[in-house]
Order: C-alpha cells, then structure tokens, then sequence
C-alpha cells in the first residue's frame, strides 16, 4: 500500500456514465460521498451499450499476443477482417500500434495476465455487493456458454490457453463434444460445426439494461446524473477541482475512448485508443440455449429477450469515425453458414462502440500526477465484466489514499 496524509473527500465528479463510471460513482456513495456523473451523451451510450454483455473470467485475457499480431499484419488492409487496421497517417494511431506490437510476445502477455488476475478475481463479487446494495439489475447464469468450431483443429488454440490457464492457477470448468453430438447440444448450429467447447460455471448479463440500473440507484441515493454533459478540460485548484464549472473534492475520469486529452492533463502518457467492435440484433427461428463463441471469426452471439445480439470485429480507428457499413456485412457472412434460423436480413440496433485499449493491454485504475485527479478507463473489451471491481477498488483508493495492491499494476502512471 502506498500512504500519504489524505482527507476523505465529500464531493466527487465522475465523467463518463458507462459501467465503469457509474460503478465507481455507487461505491463511493457507500462511504457518504456526494456524486455527480457527467456525460457527453447519455447513459450507457458508449461502449457499454452494444457489449456481448460476457461476465467469464475464462476468456478475459488482455489484447495484446503473439497470434494477434501475425493476424493483423495478415488482415490490416481488408475491411471484410475480423481484425483490420485500415492504412492511416495517424501520428498517434502509428505511435500506438507501434507500442502494441511490442507488447505482442509470450513474456509480456503472460505478464499481463498475472496482471489481470486480481481483478477477475474480484469480478462477480463486486456485482454481487451491487446487487445486494440496491441495484435491480442481476447477473444470470450462461451455462453453457459454447464456444463451436468447424473441425476440431480449430479448438486447438483455446484448448492450448486453457492449458495455459490451469498453469497459472485459473483453472476452467469445460466439456468437449463432437460430431453429431455437438450440433444436438445447440440445435442453433449449421451442420458444419464438428466440435463444440462447453464453458460452465460463467455468467452474463444485458449491458445497457445493467448500467442503467447502475444509474438508477446511484440517483435514488441522491447522486446527480447528468446527460448531454461534453467536459473538454479540468482545473485543479489548491483545495480541490473545477468540472464544468463546479468546485469538487477531487474527479475520477471514466470516459472510455475519450479519455486521451483529460487524461494528459493528469500526467498519464499512455495512450487509449479506440478498438472499434460492431452488433446487431436478429430474430431467430430457435434461440439458442446459451451465448456461442466462434472463435475463429470472433463472432459472439447473446440471447437477449426474444432477440439475439451478434457482435464481433476489432477495428483501430479514430474514435469519432463514421459506422463502417463494410464491417457489419462481415459479421453478417461470418455468421450465415454457422446458425440456423437467424434472419440476418431483418437486423435491428445496427452499432459501432469504441472500446478503451491500451498498449500493453492493461486498464488505467489509479491516481494520475495530481492526487485529487484519477483514472479508471482503458479496459478493453473487458470494460462490462472488471468495471464494478475497478469501481469498487479505486473508490478505496480515493477514499482512503492508500492504494489496493490490486491495482499496482495497473497504475496510470506507469
């Protein structure tokens, strides 16, 4: 823990109303403080609306490794890619991917990954301390959640990482069925999924209908939750700081992909840059039984109500850019010889939502160069699963000075 004389403060401003800012917003209220969350759009209207809604600490790894980087030199200028990075002059874009590329190697992600653990530890805890303080939203259990493949080559990879994950103590809970067994566990499948991977024991949740209940409670304790809210810069002052005008305690940013210029004005020279993911939502002659995984085309599929959320794609761009219409026809033909029954034409809530990624993979959760400025962003396409427990952490750290070891290693500043 690092110490340092520290006053609770009594009046916090969160910019950004996504699952990690409004998750700190609520563990600070448990400790009495007054909150006000700013956005520049509304509640869950960045990345956590569109997310796959996955709660698994299985799959949660960071970005950064060796096979992502072979793909993307591979898939860089084809927009029909699961991963593309179209051709750009970008200073800052070519500086990031420069830095990412370093991060892509076994010692480094493992590293990361080390890194992780705490947090996905701490993950469904934390939702639970939500839940059993007021928030009306639940977690439900996605079991099994199945990750189909056409042969059973192509299960090698995940099989190699669950390996991989058993050795550093996360150890994953799973079955494996073949052939025509395989397609009657998920009568959703084409006949050209051979072999399925059956996860147990995960859990999910509807992102945007989750947040907003974040959003709820933190208004029914009194907290302020305001809309349409664009802070474009902060001031520090020798007791506290100015937010739109407002004098507070001390502010926390947590908006997402937008974080970059306020973030510099707190001292963090770590880059987050916009790893752009698309959904849709479809109708289905049968739903499935659970949320699929296909691995290959990094296509993920969540039953939602009567509806069911496709999403995928990784696409490096500038954060403001246009919806793609290239990226969604992707997904579309990924998806058609892998379901039966989903009516791909007849798509609803077509999204693109920019996901916070860092270089090395790592959220930013910490206190920036002045103590009364923090950040909690940069988290990937893990920003739904590890934003309460980064919520729950940081609201520790700014309630007490004193840093969690949890989040040593994923300090701003670093």
């Amino acid at each position: 823990m690092t110490r340092s004389p520290h006053k609770p403060p009594a009046r916090v401003a969160v910019i950004g109303a996504g699952m990690v800012g409004l998750s700190t917003a609520w563990f600070l209220q448990e400790a009495g403080v007054q909150v006000t969350v700013l956005d520049r759009t509304g509640v869950a209207a960045g990345s956590s609306w569109g997310n796959a809604g996955w709660l698994t600490s299985s799959l949660a790894a960071p970005l950064p490794e060796p096979a992502i980087l072979k793909y993307g030199l591979r898939a860089m200028f084809s927009p029909s890619s699961p991963l593309y990075i179209p051709p750009t002059a970008n200073p800052r874009l070519l500086k990031w991917l420069a830095q990412f590329a370093r991060n892509c190697t076994t010692a480094r992600r493992d590293r990361a990954m080390r890194a992780m653990v705490p947090l996905i530890h701490g993950a469904l805890p934390a939702f639970g301390a939500l839940e059993a303080g007021g928030v009306k939203a639940r977690t439900r259990p996605a079991d099994p959640l199945t990750a189909a493949f056409r042969s059973a080559q192509d299960s090698k990879g995940l099989l190699e990482e669950f390996a991989h994950l058993k050795s550093t103590g996360r150890p994953v809970d799973f079955d494996i069925l073949d052939g025509a067994e395989a397609r009657n566990a998920e009568p959703a499948l084409t006949d050209e999924i051979t072999r399925v991977v059956r996860f147990h024991g995960e859990r999910l949740i509807d992102p945007a209908r989750y947040v907003r209940a974040i959003a709820d409670s933190v208004r029914a304790r009194g907290g302020l939750v305001a809309e349409g809210a664009e802070v474009n810069t902060i001031h520090p002052t020798r007791t506290g700081v100015t937010v739109a005008g407002e004098d507070y305690d001390a502010v926390v940013l947590a908006h997402g992909a937008w974080i970059n210029r306020l973030a510099r004005q707190a001292g963090v020279r770590q880059i987050v840059q916009a790893g752009r993911g698309y959904s849709f939502t479809v109708t289905m002659d049968q739903l499935p039984n659970g949320p699929l995984y296909f691995t290959q085309q990094k296509v993920v599929c969540t039953p939602l109500g009567d509806r069911v959320r496709i999403a995928g794609t990784m696409e490096f761009r500038d954060v403001g850019a246009p919806k793609d219409p290239r990226r969604i026809q992707s997904l579309v033909a990924q998806t058609r010889s892998l379901l039966h029954g989903a009516h791909l034409d007849d798509r609803q809530d077509e999204w693109v939502g920019a996901r916070p990624c860092t270089a090395d993979g790592l959220p930013l959760i910490g206190a920036g160069s002045n103590p009364r400025v923090y950040v909690a962003g940069g988290h990937g396409m893990w920003g739904i699963f590890l934003g309460p427990v980064s919520g729950r952490l940081l609201a520790q750290q700014i309630l007490t000075g004193h840093r969690p070891e949890e989040l040593r290693a994923v300090d701003p500043l670093r």
